[in-house]
């Protein structure tokens, strides 16, 4: 909480950097009465119209009494952010609560200088969230009707604007809680400023590289001739006060000096000048900054300090930053050339889009790429992060039409929320693959505030595959898989021909490819490969083209041994130049080649013929294949519109829960009452069998009469409620009397543990016994989990994790995804249970985590899924502070 003495507290997540509409930067905050000569300065430099537009008159000068009004503000009932860029004042929107405590009117006042950069929309939805907060439903405005511009910021945000003419006023209001259409437009909005942003560092119109040296071996030295050498499209600047002359050109002495505009900046310069270099870069209007830099979030607090100042001063000044520690960027298109990058040479230009995170990594990632002679349309080396993120390159990658297949090598995920929606929205179009080295759940890159997940680390993994992407282990394996991602066509299916001049060889290959989900139709081993380049040869075309034109064969993966006059360039140019025809994936695996000259894995092809993925051994190609083969399949498939479960009261809901979060601060969860927790419920359409407590065996009676016989009694010790073996349970007491005796009995069964209470509940129709339970991380957002309860997940950790919001698809999968779901089908003679009942329950429970993050964790335990309907038998709420989730209804930069 940030506390303004004399006015108010306000969160701290209120201020928030944010990205503008051309992809420039500034800074969102509450404004302050310190702010009252800057709110001045901006009034007047506002022509007569902007003013008349906002007041309703003209005002040269606002009088000390507005400036106050303005300006000191309790951050409950009147709100106002201000939006800088390098400390002025660019745009200022507020809200006033009006009598009516759930309304408030709003407005809105933007620089001249700065219309048409999206600043309008960006104080909107800030103020929303910030209105929503304090119990505000409503927004209302008056408008001049020749303030279009303003109108268009309502009529455009995606809600249900409602407007009425009156007295030459148009009056608008609406209903401010996020809907879906709010969202697709804050999603949009988000998705065109963040792609432009990463377009501007990609496709600069020119580049200076500071710290730039004549010393061989530097960083600097190399950077600049890198991007020389690259040959670079637009002018490249030279800065280093030291020298004269560097690379064949004049060098200046700083940035102001250089004749024309400078769009990117690579910082090369011992990290105590950086500050510097950064505010010199803000005063000449530089849009970014690629730092090579390091001594940041690698040099420990210290650094981590000296990294935020970093991010804070770009940020501020209208600037995205890659890096600290960055390897550097490339873009290959033809217009641009950019290698400025510590890569020796430009790659070729191809069609994937590559993103590191470390600079370590970066090289190796660079270096297996060019090992295995893979065109780039891109790459981003982010560094310790600050800034750029692999969210920003998948924004930046889905519009691009360079970029056909995207690789992603992250060590920390700082929004696995926002890359989930990004990610299966891009993975729609394009392939994603990733390769994270903490395989065990979520981290984040230092210089980034420390969280700790509470989600299950195969969470982390389900996101991925929910969200479409080509998960791998290794950089090797995500080298192989982009190799077809960006070079083949998708398979239609998961049959697939092998070829192989060795039968041995051919079996082995099949044999290896049903783990991998494919299906081996077809099996060539008749080929006479010694033949001779001008028999061989034609043979292997015919016998391809046969076997793709079959629609059975989605796929061929060739096994060759070395054949006497053939070369691998010979052979691979005749399968690649058969896949293009036929639209089909081919693949190559080139086993026992011992000659260290002879270039058997990566692209290859014969000079002029399309190139062809080649591989060292069979298995890298086969498993590259099958994820290719799951992507197209999962791709293909219907996934369905989000989830909606009728008879869902959100705001009913919202307002039970904001009256029983009141007094919740900080971390701490508390755990509703069953009350409590039912009223929270039923709000969603979920209901659970009641429970009811006792002292005395004669209470139990009542109880019993209440909830109706038979009735099954049980303890609340939560490690003994469920367990029947162990006495804490006993079913279908069909009286009074045997209830008494079984309470006693159960007394003194459980005087070893404690004593602990004991309650009845109405005795339900058996099923199969399966839990869910829904918690809200503090990465991930919310997470939904499913599975058969017992052994199944006590044990062997048996669960199925969805992110919500949940596609129709999600729901089908959520439920027969652990491996004990079988049973739940018909497994060794029992009925198969209402699973329709079972998904209708992971829908409203994941819809009601979706919409309130208040809600810490539910635990529905156990539900019985019978042949007709589940019935919840245990449903413990526990509620938290609503914590600003990593992806909201506003939009804001991490770090």
């Amino acid at each position: 909480m940030v506390d303004q003495p004399g006015v108010g507290i306000y969160p701290e997540y209120w201020e928030a950097d944010v990205v503008l509409r051309d992809g420039g930067t500034a800074h969102l905050r509450p404004i302050r009465p310190q702010d009252a000569d800057a709110l001045q300065a901006f009034h007047a430099g506002q022509s007569q119209a902007s003013i008349y537009m906002r007041f309703f008159s003209f005002k040269p000068k606002l009088s000390g009494k507005e400036v106050r009004r303005f300006t000191e503000v309790d951050h409950i009932n009147r709100v106002a952010f201000v939006i800088t860029i390098g400390g002025e004042i660019m745009g200022i929107g507020r809200y006033d609560r009006l009598d009516d405590p759930t309304e408030a009117e709003v407005a809105f006042n933007i620089s001249d200088a700065h219309q048409g950069r999206g600043i309008g929309s960006i104080l909107l939805e800030h103020l929303a969230v910030a209105a929503r907060e304090n119990g505000i439903r409503r927004f209302t405005a008056e408008v001049l009707p020749d303030n279009r511009k303003m109108l268009m910021v309502f009529a455009d945000a995606g809600y249900d604007l409602k407007r009425q003419f009156d007295d030459g006023v148009v009056s608008v209001e609406f209903n401010i809680d996020p809907t879906e259409k709010s969202r697709a437009v804050m999603e949009s909005r988000e998705h065109r400023a963040e792609a432009r942003s990463v377009r501007d560092l990609l496709w600069p119109s020119s580049v200076a590289v500071i710290g730039a040296s004549r010393k061989w071996g530097t960083v600097g030295y190399q950077l600049l001739e890198h991007i020389i050498e690259g040959g670079f499209k637009g002018p490249v600047y030279a800065v280093n006060p030291e020298a004269f002359e560097l690379a064949g050109m004049v060098s200046f002495g700083k940035l102001s000096e250089i004749p024309g505009p400078v769009q990117l900046a690579i910082i090369a310069v011992p990290y105590e000048e950086v500050p510097k270099v950064v505010d010199d870069c803000a005063a000449v209007g530089v849009k970014g900054i690629v730092v090579a830099t390091a001594g940041f979030a690698d040099d420990g607090e210290r650094g981590l300090v000296r990294q935020h100042e970093l991010v804070r001063g770009a940020r501020a000044n209208g600037m995205r930053v890659i890096g600290p520690e960055s390897l550097g960027i490339l873009n290959t298109h033809p217009e641009v050339s950019l290698n400025a990058s510590m890569a020796p040479t430009m790659p070729p230009r191809g069609s994937l889009g590559l993103f590191s995170q470390s600079a370590a990594v970066g090289v190796a990632v660079y270096a297996a790429a060019s090992r295995r002679r893979l065109g780039l349309s891109s790459f981003l080396s982010a560094g310790n992060r600050a800034d750029v993120s692999g969210n920003d390159a998948m924004q930046y990658w889905e519009d691009d039409a360079d970029t056909s297949a995207v690789g992603l090598y992250l060590e920390s995920i700082g929004n696995p929320r926002k890359f989930s929606r990004l990610a299966r929205r891009l993975s729609r179009s394009k392939p994603v693959i990733v390769a994270k080295s903490d395989v065990t759940g979520l981290s984040l890159p230092p210089g980034h505030e420390v969280r700790t997940t509470q989600a299950p680390s195969a969470a982390v993994d389900a996101m991925m595959r929910q969200a479409g992407v080509i998960r791998v282990e290794t950089i090797e394996q995500l080298m192989d898989i982009a190799q077809i991602a960006s070079s083949q066509a998708l398979p239609k299916g998961p049959g697939v021909a092998v070829y192989s001049n060795s039968v041995a060889l051919a079996k082995v290959v099949a044999d290896s490819a049903g783990p991998f989900g494919l299906d081996v139709n077809r099996l060539v081993t008749d080929l006479d490969l010694d033949a001779g380049m001008s028999l061989a040869l034609p043979a292997l075309k015919a016998s391809l083209r046969e076997s793709l034109a079959d629609d059975s064969v989605h796929a061929v993966v060739a096994a060759l041994l070395p054949a006497r006059g053939l070369t691998v360039e010979s052979l691979a140019g005749v399968l690649a130049e058969c896949a293009a025809e036929a639209g089909k994936p081919v693949v190559a695996a080139f086993t026992g080649i011992l000659d260290p000259s002879v270039h058997v894995e990566g692209m290859v092809g014969a000079e002029g013929k399309p190139v062809l993925p080649c591989y060292s051994n069979a298995g890298a190609a086969v498993a590259a294949l099958g994820a290719i083969v799951r992507y197209a399949q999962w791709r293909d498939r219907d996934q369905g519109l989000f989830v909606e479960p009728e008879g869902c009261d959100v705001d009913g809901t919202r307002d039970r829960l904001s009256a029983m979060l009141a007094g919740v601060t900080g971390e701490k969860i508390r755990k509703l009452d069953a009350g409590a927790a039912a009223a929270l419920l039923s709000g969603y359409g979920i209901d659970a069998v009641p429970t009811l407590g006792f002292g005395t065996a004669d209470e139990a009676v009542q109880a019993a009469e209440t909830v109706g016989w038979p009735v099954v009694l049980k303890t609340t010790d939560p490690a003994l409620r469920h367990r029947l073996d162990l006495g804490g349970v006993r079913l279908d007491i069909q009286d009074a009397e045997s209830l008494r005796q079984n309470v006693a009995q159960m007394r003194r069964a459980l005087e070893p543990y404690g004593s602990p209470s004991l309650e009845v509940q109405a005795m339900a129709p058996v099923g199969q016994a399966c839990t869910f339970r829904a918690m809200e991380d503090p990465l991930l957002g919310p997470v939904v989990s499913f599975g058969l309860a017992g052994d199944a997940v006590n044990l062997l950790d048996d669960w199925a994790h969805r992110v919500p919001p949940l596609s129709a698809a999600d729901l089908h999968d959520v439920i027969r995804s652990p491996r004990a779901s079988r049973k739940l089908f018909g497994y060794q003679g029992l009925p198969a249970v209402d699973v329709q009942a079972l998904e209708d329950i992971a829908a409203r429970l994941a819809k009601l985590k979706d919409d309130h993050p208040g809600i810490a964790l539910v635990e529905f335990n156990p539900v019985l899924a019978g042949p007709s309907g589940a019935t919840i038998l245990g449903a413990d709420v526990w509620i938290g502070n609503a914590a600003q989730r990593t992806d909201s209804a506003r939009r804001a930069m991490r770090g």
